[in-house]
């Protein structure tokens, strides 16, 4: 069993209506990252697509994948938050 889920879910914009999505796994920030990236492909994008792909192999923590894609979503402003939802 893969062990890809994230601490706290981080909560994004999804969409240009602007409603928002809230990620749980690496497995969903990673299909976040292939199908719904609103921004260009960076090189942030390229370091949490793979640091999801390196928690999804068991190589590395979520965690990991949780800060990298963090770090690439507010990048391209789709970050909402990394709280815990109310």
């Amino acid at each position: 069993m893969e062990n890809n889920r994230f601490e706290t879910p981080v909560t994004v914009k999804s969409g240009a209506e602007g409603t928002t999505q809230l990620l749980r796994t690496a497995r969903e920030a990673s299909d976040y990252l292939l199908n719904n990236w609103p921004g260009k492909r960076s090189p942030k994008h390229r370091e949490a697509l793979q640091a999801c792909h390196d928690a999804l192999a068991g190589d590395k923590p979520a965690m990991i994948a949780r800060r990298a894609f963090i770090a690439a979503a507010r990048e391209v402003n789709v970050f909402v938050s990394d709280k815990a939802p109310a």
